[in-house]
């Protein structure tokens, strides 16, 4: 019987410490972020290779930007760069946290049927459509552009 609580600790480990090493990684890159501006032309960050290569802002364009203001206190810039900077930052923390929950034994987060169909749906669609408005160059639409 020893043998086998020895050869499930390794993997008992891993699985409890990957999402605390992931959480760790991320709380890394959030201080770096915070301590380097993505708008400020440094080489640092990575262009967004479907901008660079059609001119297009794609829907994510400006999070990099958009998260290093929202870790500023800055939310209205944090919009102006993407409109989804708020969601995908809670979105990175809700599925993080879950990882975490489920790493640890505890119950996955349980979303309600109805509302996993829809955010399915509607989420994919936002998505798209805001990435299609963002290049209208009308006024109202130019607002949206990083």
């Amino acid at each position: 019987m020893e043998l086998g609580v020895q050869a499930s600790l390794p993997g008992s480990l891993a699985r409890r410490g990957a999402p605390i090493a992931c959480g760790g990684a991320l709380a890394t890159a959030a201080a770096f972020l915070a301590t380097h501006d993505p708008a400020a032309g440094n080489s640092l960050f990575p262009r967004c290779a479907f901008h660079q290569a059609t001119g297009l802002w794609c829907p994510g364009c400006g999070l990099t930007r958009g998260i290093y203001q929202l870790l500023h206190g800055h939310v209205g810039a944090a919009l102006s760069y993407n409109l989804f900077t708020p969601v995908a930052v809670v979105a990175m923390a809700v599925a993080w946290l879950g990882w975490l929950r489920v790493a640890w034994g505890a119950p996955p987060i349980r979303v309600p049927q109805w509302a996993g169909r829809w955010l399915a749906v509607a989420l994919p669609v936002l998505i798209l459509v805001y990435g299609v408005l963002r290049n209208i160059p009308a006024a109202p639409f130019r607002a949206l552009a990083p």
